[in-house]
């Protein structure tokens, strides 16, 4: 734990963390959509939550259902944007670890898909940028972002080591495995995704990648039909733990939920003394991943 974390036990005197997720749908304007998510995290805190991940570009619609030069207008600066900021004085006035997936500006014409990171006492501690890019019907994502800068760092928090992974990323396993190496214990994966061809998938791929990495996954969805599109967001969000199983019920696959759910973060070390994955890797062997 950093200092002035708030560290909470079990019991047993397990090492507890209350995490807590937020589906819901567009509210149809940028003001009402951050006020509703600052409700939601003044309701998560007074739910004893510590941590707090927000759902992909999370002020916005999902305009990426068309290809509109007009959703430029959504863009703002990490951390020196007004959204970044007051986000770090509600963390700090809550002391919650609160990730917020937004769409970043570096110049005219440079945008990327990014999650800033709060510690509780307020302190931006730097962000992620989306590193896989789609670009199919629906998901015209290569118009408005470029491909990820800066790897797959994990930040020392109050409450653990995050790490965050966005929507279209979960599909490849590499990035997953580096936030492990990196020290991960609890990774974020932000999504806007709809019925259709990844719904299966939704409940597969984030257990897999809890498993064989061996740490906790915050797996959050949107909910609704936007105007933007025909696109039926199928909310479901979760937490996973190391052995691949859901933390409490799985979201509703219709309706704006508040997850919050109990973490305990000293079973990563049961679970990763009983699968020895990252003492039996092979790096040297695996030449031909990036050689492709």
């Amino acid at each position: 734990m950093r200092a002035g974390a708030r560290p909470r036990y079990g019991p047993d005197m397990t090492r507890m963390v209350r995490a807590a997720l937020l589906q819901t749908d567009w509210t149809g304007d940028q003001a009402s959509m951050i006020d509703r998510h600052e409700a939601a995290a003044r309701e998560a805190a007074a739910q004893g939550a510590q941590v707090m991940c927000f759902q992909e570009l999370f002020y916005g619609p999902y305009f990426c259902q068309v290809q509109d030069a007009q959703y430029y207008d959504y863009t703002e600066p990490i951390p020196d944007g007004p959204t970044t900021q007051r986000f770090q004085s509600v963390a700090r006035e809550l002391g919650m670890v609160m990730v917020l997936p937004m769409y970043e500006v570096v110049q005219a014409g440079l945008y990327y898909n990014t999650a800033a990171v709060i510690d509780a006492d307020g302190t931006y501690l730097g962000k992620y940028r989306k590193q896989h890019i789609p670009q199919v019907k629906g998901f015209w994502e290569k118009f408005y972002f470029r491909p990820g800068t800066e790897g797959y760092p994990v930040f020392d928090t109050a409450v653990g080591k995050v790490g965050v992974y966005i929507c279209y990323d979960r599909h490849f396993p590499e990035g997953w495995r580096i936030l492990g190496l990196n020290g991960a214990e609890i990774v974020f994966n932000p999504s806007a995704t709809h019925r259709g061809l990844s719904e299966y998938l939704w409940r597969l791929e984030q257990p897999a990648a809890a498993v064989a990495n061996m740490y906790y996954v915050g797996a959050i969805n949107r909910v609704g039909v936007e105007p933007l599109g025909d696109n039926d967001f199928y909310g479901q969000s979760y937490f996973v733990d190391p052995r691949g199983q859901f933390v409490g019920d799985v979201g509703d696959p219709y309706e704006p939920e508040l997850i919050v759910r109990d973490l305990d973060l000293d079973l990563i070390r049961e679970v990763r003394d009983g699968w020895q994955f990252y003492r039996d890797r092979r790096p040297d062997a695996y030449d031909e991943i990036v050689a492709r």
